[in-house]
């Protein structure tokens, strides 16, 4: 990595392939000033409804009503796609393994080679360019296509599997997942060495819904809490009675008192290990299993010859970061940096979720209290919660998101604590009215010493670029 401030965009291969390679740069360069894009290893083709998936993603219902901020084809803003990988897999890498890599086809042979050029452009441009992959979705090239088969699905305490997701990660103890994403590691490796690093998403466990924050308790992760010598079943038990005590124990005296504590979510690991020492337990494994996936990555990396290349994921930030795994004192061991996502129509949507869950799971709780309650301890705002759920969703494309300086400020300091002397990136979301990203985007770039990144090009229109230009401008020398 470079020693200038690093202002990054993931631009996806579909919109090489819609508005051409030159073009895209002209726009980052000249525009949004970037030093940075990461791409994916796939390229794109219309579908319908019935042989596709949306573009952009769902995120599970909730987020139908986004649309793209640049139309692809036929000028389209919502469109269902397929996707084929953009090279011709090594299946000798896979062989014996329970995944295998998407087969390539005819897309793959007449415009996968837009991939290898568009590195080759933006690095001849001086650019650092990075691969966008899925830590543990295989075949790992896009979040919509792919998934663990059941075997590999993370599991509730109780043992059954989750209801509902957003994020179809499969279990970061399973060896399956693991064996594939070394071998992509290594095809892509093979196939693209000069790329100047990999950003790998969630390898953790998101904690979308309420029952993703009580992941993992599959055979897999069994057999991992008994080789690092845990009490399984001391953690399924605890993590159970406080599942339950939050679907149909929960008391408006129990909201009361949780929030007169002053510091919810630093104290949040102490309260859980006096009063669940098992659920602790379990948050202490997750950071081992996600330390252990990334270890594993940047060995794949260096035993390929790479071990300059940079190993830089994106995860979620404090207070999420606890229950879903990612320890970044731990990353800060084998990572390059990561990038800590700012998503705030994320963080409306999985406050909604966590609160409909419990309101409907506790008759009699109030509802004002619930909401106050997750505000606290998941920090995501810097104005006085509303006293309804309902006046909390995913925004649609011309509200603003729910988040503030402050509380963007505090999960990205907290993050660069943990993880110094590791660099800290705040990754900023394009998706939202042009006026609210530009407060957005100020904020990522005032709060982030070290460098932001923006997800994603398809919702930065040509305002959007001018913006990021105009926050970032003297920060990158």
């Amino acid at each position: 990595m470079s020693q200038q401030r690093q202002i990054g965009v993931t631009v996806l291969p579909e919109y090489l392939q819609y508005e051409g390679i030159e073009a895209v740069l002209d726009n980052l360069m000249q525009r949004a000033g970037v030093t940075a894009v990461s791409t994916s290893p796939y390229v794109m083709q219309l579908a319908d409804e019935q042989t596709g998936v949306r573009e952009p993603p769902a995120d599970a219902g909730a987020g139908k009503v986004r649309l793209l901020d640049r139309p692809l084809w036929k000028n389209k803003r919502e469109l269902w796609v397929k996707t084929s990988p953009s090279f011709v897999p090594d299946e000798s890498l896979y062989a014996g393994l329970r995944y295998q890599p998407a087969k390539p086809d005819a897309l793959t042979h007449s415009e996968g080679s837009i991939v290898a050029e568009f590195i080759q452009a933006a690095q001849e441009r001086g650019l650092e360019v990075y691969f966008q992959v899925q830590a543990a979705i295989p075949p790992g090239y896009r979040v919509q296509f792919g998934g663990p088969v059941e075997e590999d699905i993370p599991r509730l305490p109780d043992g059954s599997l989750p209801r509902k997701r957003v994020a179809n990660n499969g279990s970061l103890a399973s060896p399956h997942i693991i064996e594939y994403q070394h071998a992509l590691i290594r095809d892509l490796l093979n196939h693209y060495p000069e790329i100047d690093g990999i950003r790998f998403d969630w390898p953790e466990y998101p904690p979308y819904f309420l029952d993703s924050a009580f992941f993992d308790f599959s055979d897999h992760a069994k057999q991992a809490a008994d080789r690092l010598g845990y009490r399984f079943d001391l953690m399924q038990s605890d993590s159970l009675a406080l599942y339950q005590k939050l679907n149909g124990g929960l008391t408006n005296f129990d909201l009361e008192n949780w929030l007169s504590e002053k510091n919810q979510a630093t104290h949040f690991s102490s309260w859980l290990n006096d009063h669940y020492p098992g659920a602790a337990a379990m948050l202490l494994l997750k950071a081992q299993l996600s330390k252990e996936l990334l270890a594993g990555f940047r060995q794949t990396m260096n035993e390929a010859g790479k071990d300059r290349m940079e190993l830089a994921p994106s995860a979620f930030p404090p207070p999420w970061s606890l229950i879903s795994g990612m320890n970044y004192s731990l990353a800060a061991k084998y990572c390059n940096s990561v990038s800590v996502k700012l998503y705030g129509m994320h963080w409306s949507m999985i406050l909604r979720s966590y609160g409909e869950q419990i309101l409907s799971a506790n008759p009699g709780l109030s509802e004002s209290l619930l909401v106050r309650a997750l505000f606290k301890f998941l920090d995501v705002a810097d104005s006085e919660p509303p006293a309804q759920l309902s006046e909390i969703y995913y925004p649609g494309p011309d509200e603003a998101h729910l988040t503030g300086p402050d509380a963007q400020k505090r999960k990205i300091t907290a993050a660069r604590k943990l993880a110094r002397p590791m660099p800290i990136y705040a990754l900023a979301h394009g998706y939202g009215p042009t006026e609210d990203f530009r407060t957005r985007m100020q904020v990522a770039t005032d709060i982030s010493p070290d460098g932001v990144w923006m997800n994603r090009y398809c919702y930065l229109n040509n305002d959007k670029l001018d913006i990021i230009g105009q926050c970032t401008a003297g920060c990158t020398t």
